[in-house]
């Protein structure tokens, strides 16, 4: 069982199906390696095997762990530390120190986003206004809830504020993933946990892309239908970027196109990180269109990005690289990666990948995580839905 201990959290691995007492005996251990040290929020992840105990295994964490604010959902697959265990039953657990944090909670669902008429209503439910918080994290069911959807309202009721985490997963046969907030269990909806106060939520958002060719500016659209680009058939730029690539660049991005729309246009130049990426869904060589998976706007600028195991550890190092200079001499009092169930080693082929980068570029920190069925956190000063993404979030002391 892999256990981490650092001076502000503990995060541990439990390998085994259901044992009251031994897990009992297993938080008060790492309750234990905190020393006088009181948690202040636990992170709690688990496997499907575990989803009738789960009522129960709450009780322990927040008895035996004495923490007040646990939170979490179901995965196939774990992350603890530096490791990425994948396809093994379990749980993940955090205990976290974070000296100073305000820490509030809120539960939604479905009806909230069909009912919502406004920020103002968003505030209401939560008891949270926009200058009350200075970020969140989330974990959300995706086969109930239109996340997107209220993503977007989320946006508008806390403007500039980021919103990290991710989609739960578990069991895809019956549509089935569980929620944790304290000592409950939600099979719908999402769960948010509000920081404020001496700790801040700093936010690594790498979507697996590397840019190619130049950005471009689309000037014509219609709904998800690119006609042109820099007043040229969209279809020929895309042609044109593609063939100007070196023969080895040209082999990975066969098949692995996807298209980044910047989200600040008021930037001079424009680099990783500040693009949204969106699949690429067609061309028609004949009209010179492309359909993407989003609904761009006429003059907002355009790049081609390619994404396969190379360009997402090229953009993963990268981003780190910036959040280590960001961080500065702030202590990392812990962290929580949400990771796309298409990542790992479907796509690296080797065990061990993000978290083992995040370790070696920001740590040692504690950090706990999941494999998720997408990914949420922001781009520029935005919040949006991801796929094929790692979505880092950091907890910084002053």
């Amino acid at each position: 069982m892999h256990t981490q201990v650092t001076e502000h959290a503990v995060t541990g691995y439990w390998d085994r199906g259901f044992d009251e007492a031994g897990i009992q005996a297993w938080v008060e251990n790492l309750r234990r390696q905190l020393g006088d040290k009181r948690p202040t929020l636990g992170l709690v992840f688990t496997t499907p095997p575990l989803f009738d105990h789960a009522a129960e295994l709450l009780e322990v964490i927040q008895v035996h762990g004495r923490v007040a604010t646990v939170a979490g959902c179901s995965s196939t697959s774990l992350i603890v530390g530096d490791q990425e265990i994948e396809g093994k039953g379990g749980i993940a657990l955090g205990l976290y120190h974070l000296p100073g944090a305000v820490l509030r909670t809120t539960h939604l669902t479905q009806a909230n986003v069909e009912e919502a008429n406004g920020p103002g209503y968003w505030h209401h439910e939560s008891g949270m206004g926009p200058e009350e918080t200075q970020g969140w994290m989330a974990f959300a069911d995706p086969f109930h809830m239109d996340c997107e959807r209220w993503v977007e309202q989320w946006n508008a009721a806390y403007p500039a504020v980021p919103l990290a985490g991710g989609l739960a997963s578990g069991t895809a046969r019956e549509n089935r993933t569980q929620l944790y907030l304290n000592g409950q269990v939600f099979e719908e909806g999402a769960v948010a946990v509000s920081f404020a106060g001496a700790v801040e939520l700093v936010t690594v958002i790498s979507q697996g892309c590397t840019p190619i060719g130049q950005p471009w500016t689309i000037t014509k659209v219609d709904g998800n239908v690119i006609q042109q680009i820099g007043n040229q058939p969209a279809y020929q730029v895309l042609v044109k970027t593609f063939n100007s690539l070196p023969d080895e660049q040209k082999q990975r991005a066969q098949g692995n196109l996807m298209v980044g729309f910047v989200v600040n246009e008021y930037q001079e130049e424009f680099h990783r990180g500040d693009f949204l990426i969106r699949n690429l869904l067609g061309g028609d060589p004949n009209s010179g269109a492309l359909a993407v998976g989003a609904h761009p706007r006429l003059g907002q600028s355009l790049q081609f990005q390619c994404r396969d195991a190379t360009a997402a550890t090229e953009d993963m190092v990268e981003l780190l690289k910036r959040a280590r200079q960001q961080v500065g001499k702030r202590p990392v009092l812990g962290g929580c990666l949400c990771a796309c169930n298409g990542r790992g080693q479907r796509l690296f082929g080797a065990p061990i990948h993000d978290a083992g980068l995040a370790q070696k570029a920001l740590g040692p920190f504690a950090l706990t995580g999941f494999f998720c069925n997408g990914e949420i956190g922001p781009v520029g000063r935005r919040n949006f839905l991801h796929g094929y993404t790692a979505s880092l979030a950091l907890f910084l002391g002053r």
